[in-house]
């Protein structure tokens, strides 16, 4: 093996210097001081021949090189941590960090009945959970800063797989004294002229309850343009406060989410299939054993 190789602790100098962009907060970050970051720096320079930084009173900034060498060292780095899972995966699967992004209108009414299996059955797994948008989390997938997601399916993202967990069915949510609280037999077509309150762009869970409404009425979007929540949690107060109706997933009804708050909370006769709630992971990734086994674990615990 050559001498004239950069090492992981170099790269990992770089990419916090590239991060922070100033050595003081750089070193603070890798936990070093800042001498030590600034000679691992110029170490780096030396061995690639490159000037990696231009440093300045504003701070450091990257070269052209430097940012090509930052693109290199970050897929260095998550080889290297590959390596670790799959050396560890092979003797004890699901031991030690696990990076698991989860969406909004999941985390909060699935987490809880699925945490304690999975500390159960896996007493070594050290969880690091991450709430966001499902194209973020998307996004932190194929860039290996998580190693799985929970999310709402379909979604079609290149490079990512998944396994469904359960289906979800929508429930219809509006104020006691709606017009469709006390309908016998509750069906998609009676939404045709109901403008649903619904959560703002960019949860998928709104371009779910759009689609059960455009089935009973194409071509037509039966959101209020004027209110938009961004949680279930003010959306059911919304209702709440009679400003309109919603579409919720019984996830979250199920979970408590419209407990003592006096609404009207009906099924469609038949059940309407809001979405599927699935576990996705990069295509390739060495931690894909693992993401399945952790779907396996949430899907026995939910029928708990």
């Amino acid at each position: 093996m050559s001498s004239h190789l950069p090492t992981l602790r170099q790269l990992t100098f770089l990419l916090a210097l590239a991060e922070h962009g100033s050595f003081s907060r750089a070193a603070e970050a890798a936990h070093v001081t800042q001498p030590t970051l600034s000679a691992g720096i110029k170490e780096l320079e030396t061995i690639l021949g490159a000037t990696l930084v231009e440093r300045g009173a504003r701070g450091a900034a990257l070269t052209p090189a430097g940012e090509a060498a930052v693109a290199r060292a970050r897929i260095v780095l998550t080889e290297a941590e590959d390596l670790v899972h799959v050396a560890r995966a092979a003797g004890e699967p699901l031991s030690g960090p696990f990076r698991l992004g989860v969406i909004p209108t999941i985390a909060p009414f699935l987490l809880p009945k699925a945490l304690p299996s999975l500390r159960e059955h896996y007493p070594k797994l050290e969880l690091f959970l991450r709430e966001d948008l499902t194209h973020r989390l998307v996004e932190a997938l194929k860039d290996r800063r998580l190693d799985a997601a929970l999310i709402a399916l379909p979604y079609d993202a290149p490079g990512i797989e998944t396994t469904g967990l359960l289906e979800d069915e929508f429930l219809f949510a509006a104020t006691p004294d709606h017009r469709l609280a006390k309908v016998d037999k509750l069906n998609p077509a009676m939404l045709a002229d109901e403008p649903l309150l619904l959560l703002e762009d960019g949860h998928c869970l709104r371009d779910h309850a759009l689609a059960v409404c455009s089935a009973s009425k194409p071509d037509t979007n039966d959101a209020r343009s004027d209110f938009a929540a961004t949680s279930l949690h003010t959306l059911v107060q919304m209702v709440k406060s009679g400003l309109g109706a919603t579409l919720l997933p019984k996830l979250a009804i199920d979970a408590g989410l419209a407990d003592r708050l006096d609404l009207a909370i009906r099924p469609f006769d038949p059940p309407v299939a809001g979405r599927e709630i699935g576990v996705a992971w990069r295509k390739g990734s060495a931690r894909e054993h693992e993401a399945r086994m952790l779907a396996d674990a949430v899907r026995e615990a939910l029928k708990g």
